[in-house]
């Protein structure tokens, strides 16, 4: 069935949502899925040209077309989600909303802000693990979509419902997953520096609401210098600075990366073939895409091919797509000369 689902292979800011509005638009997709909550932000481009970072809103929703969707497994900050369907002038009837999905509340930031968290693990606070918390304790208090006066005009009873007609029609959905596989709470090797909740392809598609069998993609977004938030954030291989990175990359010398949901500045490793090898692992993707290789050549070239070259033999796995910037993903078919731009997936 036409699925694809779009992970992470790191510790988030793979690129998942260049991966996703990529695929989307090349596959002509029908509905884009956005699961988790506020905790991450992902960045598209829109045919225009302008820059956003959503945390709420997949960016895939970016292709103007295609129904939005916020299945059960959704955790929605409402002022969050306002703001944005305010900024992208999405109409009422575009966004698809699970009535069974839970609302993050300010008693929820505060929550987490309160327990230290922030300083603890590096979490943003965005109250995601703690709504996650009531959720599972099951509190008679807690709120779904059904129940808040902002979402209930977008909501349904059933999300699952409206995706597995769209597949009945044989039309194409992508799940855009977020953070990244080494910060799952069950697979990381890293406890307790993980985020409240799974990152595998099966948590995004369990959910969404739908069936492994209806899955015919799952693309892993990988980065050529993994991050890891700010602070004490948890382990992170073979850890250098930004103006290393930098000097490396042929880089203005004050380059630097920031989280798009906090504004923390980002530490930055080389990359870990372990860490993805134990991301394929769990999930066997079906499309690998290498993002920020331009911090590795500016254009496709030789020191590019060694450097893809490398990266593949360490992980054992080919990779398919290249990413560059913050808009171009090129086909990896191998040799400097055929390194194009993929139009189509």
């Amino acid at each position: 069935m036409p699925v694809s689902v779009v992970v992470g292979g790191q510790f988030g800011s793979e690129g998942k949502g260049k991966v996703a509005l990529e695929f989307a638009r090349a596959t002509g997709a029908s509905a884009v899925v956005r699961v988790g909550g506020t905790n991450s932000g992902h960045t598209g481009i829109a045919d225009d040209g302008t820059k956003w970072v959503l945390r709420q809103i997949p960016a895939s929703a970016l292709l103007s077309s295609a129904l939005i969707v916020l299945p059960p497994g959704s955790l929605i900050d409402p002022e969050i989600l306002e703001r944005e369907v305010e900024g992208l002038n999405i109409s009422p009837d575009r966004l698809i909303i699970d009535g069974r999905a839970t609302v993050i509340t300010p008693d929820h930031r505060k929550d987490e802000e309160q327990e230290g968290l922030v300083s603890r693990i590096g979490s943003t606070a965005s109250g995601t693990g703690a709504a996650l918390r009531d959720r599972m304790a099951r509190r008679a208090d807690h709120q779904l979509a059904r129940d808040h006066p902002y979402l209930k005009h977008f909501s349904v009873e059933s999300t699952t419902s409206i995706l597995r007609r769209l597949l009945q029609n044989d039309q194409r959905i992508v799940i855009e997953g977020t953070q990244g596989f080494g910060l799952s709470l069950w697979h990381s090797p890293y406890f307790p520096f993980s985020t409240s909740r799974d990152t595998t392809a099966s948590a995004f598609l369990s959910e969404s609401g739908l069936s492994p069998t209806d899955v015919d993609q799952v693309i892993m977004a990988i980065r050529t210098f993994p991050i890891r938030v700010g602070g004490n954030s948890g382990p992170l291989y073979d850890e250098i600075d930004w103006p290393t990175l930098a000097a490396e990359a042929h880089l203005p010398k004050n380059f630097e990366e920031r989280t798009s949901a906090t504004n923390r500045l980002r530490r930055v490793g080389r990359f870990d073939a372990e860490l993805v090898r134990s991301a394929i692992e769990a999930n066997n993707p079906t499309h690998i895409v290498l993002n920020h290789l331009d911090y590795i050549e500016k254009s496709p070239g030789d020191t590019a091919r060694r450097f893809v070259e490398s990266i593949e033999l360490s992980i054992g796995r080919k990779i398919d797509y290249l990413g560059f910037d913050a808009i171009k993903i090129v086909r990896n078919i191998g040799g400097r000369k055929n390194m194009r731009l993929a139009n189509a997936c």
